[in-house]
């Protein structure tokens, strides 16, 4: 791990926050890490790739691409260190990231296998409990989105289609779709959609290109 001592990145990361320096002695010597480095513009893991371990991105940044199941449209979201790679994806039903992850920049991660992640749940009370808290709050932001009230005016329609569709609803967000597709999407006619666009481009909120939205800092517009 370079730059840093093993067990000063360790400690960044959420997995192993709380531990203390004997336990993190411990981990390091015991537990098998593998350190992987992408130039930019490489492919970390793409969609559907079998998640069999965790990827702790500790250096740089890496852009995550999802798509509709028709390849419809797509969205691009940028994660930076330190973070991980959709951990929720390690268990469960679908064991495959359901995004592609991209370096943005020169980045490194450290993999931490499956059957090494269960024996450190075991053995560490802290880990377990940073890892069932990421996993949880995933699923209670999800189960919270059909209940809460639903956008009247374009604007904050447009803003919900990309919130529910992101990782993270916060920061710079990259949507390629149609000026028809998105109208569909959001059950309103394409030329309301274009004006409403086009005052927020204006406002400088978001950049219009052709068949792309960029929105600055996606906070700001949610409700």
């Amino acid at each position: 791990m370079p730059d840093a001592k093993p067990q000063e990145r360790l400690l960044e990361l959420p997995l192993f926050q709380g531990m203390s320096s004997n336990d993190i002695e411990q981990v390091t010597a015991s537990t098998r890490f593998r350190h992987l480095t992408f130039t930019r513009g490489k492919v970390v893991v793409s969609e559907n790739d079998a998640c069999d371990s965790l990827l702790f991105l500790i250096k740089g940044s890496a852009d995550a691409i999802g798509r509709a199941d028709d390849n419809g449209y797509s969205m691009t979201e940028t994660i930076t260190a330190p973070d991980i790679l959709q951990p929720e994806r390690i268990f469960g039903l679908t064991q495959r990231y359901s995004r592609t992850f991209k370096a943005a920049t020169d980045c490194s991660f450290i993999s931490l296998g499956k059957m090494e992640t269960l024996a450190l749940a075991e053995n560490y009370e802290i880990f377990r409990l940073n890892l069932l808290n990421i996993i949880c709050t995933k699923s209670q932001r999800l189960t919270r989105y059909p209940w809460r009230t639903q956008p009247k005016d374009i604007r904050h329609k447009i803003v919900r289609f990309v919130e529910t569709r992101c990782l993270r609803p916060a920061g710079e967000k990259t949507v390629r779709i149609k000026m028809e597709r998105l109208a569909d999407e959001i059950s309103e006619s394409r030329l309301n959609v274009s004006r409403e666009l086009n005052a927020m481009h204006a406002e400088g909120v978001i950049s219009l290109k052709r068949g792309e939205i960029h929105i600055n800092a996606l906070e700001r517009l949610i409700m």
